[in-house]
């Protein structure tokens, strides 16, 4: 059978769109740093509607990322290098602007492998469909969690405790306050729902019942590049800034 030709196989389009959301992120981010730290505005990249577009991409690099951890042979050691690069770039980015990264992407993708990782076992007992479902609604319902409530706004809301947001230490589980701030920041809640969403999504795509255009790489160099995202996300804000920094100052 064709799906069995395909089983295990790496599939290139993830690779491709992976290597797409880091492009869109490094642009984000020079964006970024050109509008407040040099100075030059930008302003479509800081309208409200862009904020919608960002989530989207930075959405879809965290689903793949769930996906791509079913063809990993031990996921917690990823998590445990992947986390330590997170606190490396802690106590690299204050030297570069007096913004800091408390729980960047890294952060989370560290924490979210390594829960993987521990409890993969656990998570096979639900039939993927029936995975993709449960924590993409799990994903929806906390998507709120910020503004105070769980719930889907307009339907159905539920107000948390203000407790969890004054007591300071939980922001990586998304709570937080005014006095908090992050330079990048993905917290647990509700991003860990769609890292594990992505996850059962894996399960089709290693056992090869993907369609057939899901296989091939159409376009090589893309393909790399999401083959090697944690390099480039660790690399490229110190190129960007060294690279800003010869031009304007």
């Amino acid at each position: 059978m064709a799906a069995d030709k395909k089983k295990g196989e790496r599939v290139g389009l993830l690779d491709e769109l992976r290597g797409f959301a880091i492009i869109c992120m490094v642009v984000y981010h020079a964006m970024y740093d050109l509008n407040f730290i040099f100075g030059v505005k930008v302003p479509i990249f800081f309208d409200s509607w862009f904020d919608v577009i960002q989530s989207i991409f930075a959405g879809l690099f965290i689903f793949i990322s769930g996906t791509v951890c079913r063809y990993s042979k031990n996921n917690l050691k990823r998590g445990v290098q992947c986390f330590f690069f997170g606190m490396l770039l802690t106590f690299i980015t204050p030297f570069f602007n007096e913004y800091t990264i408390y729980f960047g992407i890294l952060h989370f993708l560290g924490i979210a492998m390594m829960i993987f990782g521990l409890i993969e076992k656990i998570f096979d007992y639900l039939p993927a469909l029936v995975g993709i479902i449960v924590f993409g609604l799990l994903f929806a319902v906390t998507w709120d969690v910020r503004s105070g409530f769980i719930g889907i706004s307009g339907l159905f809301e539920w107000a948390l405790p203000e407790k969890l947001y004054s007591v300071g230490v939980l922001f990586p589980f998304g709570f937080y306050n005014d006095s908090f701030s992050s330079l990048d920041y993905f917290p647990l809640l509700p991003w860990l729902f769609l890292f594990i969403a992505g996850s059962y999504f894996g399960v089709w795509a290693k056992e090869g019942v993907l369609p057939k255009f899901f296989y091939p790489v159409h376009i090589k160099w893309l393909a790399t590049v999401g083959r090697y995202t944690i390099w480039i996300y660790m690399l490229h804000q110190p190129i960007i800034y060294l690279i800003f920094s010869l031009i304007f100052r």
